[in-house]
């Protein structure tokens, strides 16, 4: 087959429902060829970033295609005041063509239209093509962020030690309640950075049942709280608990709260048959 021409036309739009496997094909194999796996289609295993993200929200999506073939996705992800995108991915076949350069342009229109006031990625730190990528649309590099694993002891249905605190879980909450729990997670993120705000990916976990997301209180007050994916079909997989957010309550008692939290969240991961529970910090 012929290779595409750099000149080739993409049309950028959002993607569609009808294509959520054909993006989910395209970012495994984009993700598994760059870091070579022998098959990359078996990148990220059962998880799913693609469907996920999408019924978050479909408009956040955009999509690249040329010659009504589906080349390449990007998904944005409104915080509040915070936004950030991925993945980005595009079809090996298209790589060094300009294709994400194209499809980053509306999502930086995305951005706009929501009105965030600090923008973020996550991406290879070892690749300088990425780097000069992302650098055209004013993101440079920041901090370097460990994706940290812990390996966790499998335990007995039920079993607990005497010490271990059962954390609150949203998905238990009243339907008349959840409007205040809703407003206690806002007052966490506010007092971290103004205007943060997570409701969306509360929401989608307790909408797509893609996990739970754990409550700590500290008196009448929220202390800490986690949003945590697990299973198949969720931005885990099989045999992981993965806290996309957790968040804190600053103050004197936000070391002890901290500690709080990462016990409740290896108990949560223990109830639903998790050993391995990832978290980035």
């Amino acid at each position: 087959m012929a290779s595409p021409q750099a000149s080739a036309k993409v049309l950028i739009r959002p993607l569609t429902e009808g294509e959520l496997p054909e993006a989910d094909r395209v970012v495994r194999l984009a993700f598994g060829t760059f870091i070579g796996l022998p098959d990359p289609s078996r990148f990220m295993g059962d998880a799913d970033y693609v469907r996920t993200r999408w019924k978050n929200d479909p408009s956040s999506v955009v999509a690249a295609e040329h010659q009504e073939k589906l080349i390449g996705t990007n998904f944005a992800t409104n915080w509040g005041s915070f936004g950030f995108f991925g993945p980005l991915t595009v079809d090996p076949a298209y790589w060094d063509r300009g294709v994400a350069q194209q499809i980053l342009g509306p999502t930086m229109e995305i951005f706009r239209r929501w009105g965030n006031r600090h923008l973020g990625l996550f991406t290879f730190s070892q690749s300088p093509k990425h780097m000069r990528l992302y650098q055209k649309f004013g993101f440079w590099p920041r901090d370097l962020v460990a994706i940290m694993a812990k390996r966790i002891a499998s335990s007995t249905a039920g079993e607990m030690q005497a010490s271990e605190e059962v954390p609150a879980l949203f998905s238990q909450a009243l339907p008349e309640t959840r409007p205040q729990l809703l407003l206690a997670f806002s007052e966490v993120t506010n007092s971290i950075f103004e205007g943060l705000d997570v409701e969306r990916e509360i929401r989608a976990v307790a909408t797509q049942n893609l996990g739970n997301t754990l409550l700590l209180w500290d008196g009448s007050r929220l202390g800490a709280f986690a949003v945590c994916h697990t299973g198949p079909g969720t931005e885990a997989g099989t045999g992981v608990c993965y806290v996309k957010f957790a968040a804190v309550c600053p103050g004197s008692r936000a070391v002890t709260n901290f500690k709080r939290l990462l016990d409740a969240i290896e108990l949560y991961a223990r109830s639903v048959n998790a050993p391995i529970e990832y978290y980035i910090i």
